[in-house]
């Protein structure tokens, strides 16, 4: 696997500001990405409505709803809603320390992939913190069903996705990516692959509050006839549905609060599985190990080659 920056934790250099709307509120968004210090993680915080904050490290503890996307917190007023897109862009760049500052409730959607954040980070750069990183390293399968669902990690030298969807719409069908994940395999691969839905749902995630922000610019849209309404179409051939399920899987597992390595795989899965299956991973202490890597010279480590690190020393910064 690449380690990014010879191992060392990370933060952006400057900070950087986007706008846009909360694709279930319609509300306008807007986000700060602010450096933080080593051992900070990522930290979202919320101005409320008083103009006090509220603050969440991205962790699997602080995870509420998964319903329909990725949610900090538990109550409306508080939360901070819709992270995975940003997630998977700080974890795909390998940034482990970086404050994000919000003035609502959601996170703006964008054009509903992933590109714009990583395009706004590679605009101020990254500086190491010349602290060094530690990694979940899985040591053992660990694996959760529900229905015909699953999801699993694996051990594996290396960071891997195995992601595979079966829908029941000719248009999607059964599609499968699988790669090793390294940032620039996740901004040519997977970062610009949006969100998708179905023109029949539309009146029914309208009604019970959410996708009030949704529209072909943020959106694939699927009509009742198995087409794309969208007038550009697909960004990566047929398969940008999938693409877009490890898309939010990068996002979903990088709520762990550490890089990991290993290889997830999913059939049928979501945020509700990933979260699931991250929260079976870290509640088995002898499925993983923390682990940091040795000092080096060259960028390219093997995962063997990691230095394990007693876990009474990190107490439970992950959970």
């Amino acid at each position: 696997m690449t380690i990014g920056l010879l191992g060392f934790q990370t933060t952006i250099a400057a900070p950087v500001t986007l706008t846009g709307i909360g694709v279930h509120s319609g509300a306008p968004a807007s986000i700060t990405f602010q450096p933080a210090e080593a051992n900070t993680g990522i930290v979202f915080s919320r101005i409320l409505k008083d103009g006090s904050s509220v603050e969440y490290r991205a962790i699997s503890s602080q995870v509420g709803n998964t319903d329909l996307c990725t949610v900090l917190g538990t109550h409306p007023d508080r939360w901070v809603a819709t992270i995975e897109h940003v997630m998977a862009a700080l974890y795909a760049l390998g940034l482990d320390n970086v404050i994000v500052e919000t003035d609502g409730a959601e996170m703006p959607i964008m054009d509903g992939s992933s590109i714009a954040f990583i395009e706004a980070i590679e605009q101020v750069g990254m500086v190491s913190l010349g602290i060094k990183r530690r990694y979940i390293r899985v040591v053992k399968p660990v694996r959760i069903e529900s229905g015909a669902s699953w999801s699993e990690f694996r051990p594996y030298d290396g960071t891997r996705f195995e992601v595979e969807i079966d829908f029941a719409s000719p248009l999607i069908g059964r599609q499968s990516w699988k790669g090793d994940l390294t940032a620039q395999t996740f901004k040519d691969e997977l970062s610009r692959a949006r969100t998708f839905g179905f023109m029949r749902d539309v009146e029914r995630l309208w009604a019970a509050g959410f996708a009030l922000g949704s529209s072909l610019e943020n959106s694939v849209v699927i009509s009742d006839d198995d087409t794309v309404v969208n007038v550009e179409g697909l960004r990566y051939a047929k398969d940008e549905f999938v693409r877009h399920k490890t898309l939010d899987a990068v996002g979903d597992l990088a709520i762990a609060g550490a890089q990991f390595i290993g290889c997830y795989r999913s059939y049928r899965g979501g945020h509700k599985m990933n979260a699931n299956a991250l929260k079976a991973l870290l509640s088995d202490p002898t499925a993983y190990e923390i682990v940091e890597a040795p000092t080096v010279r060259s960028a390219r480590v093997r995962a063997g080659e990691f230095v394990p690190v007693k876990l009474a020393e990190n107490s439970l910064w992950f959970a």
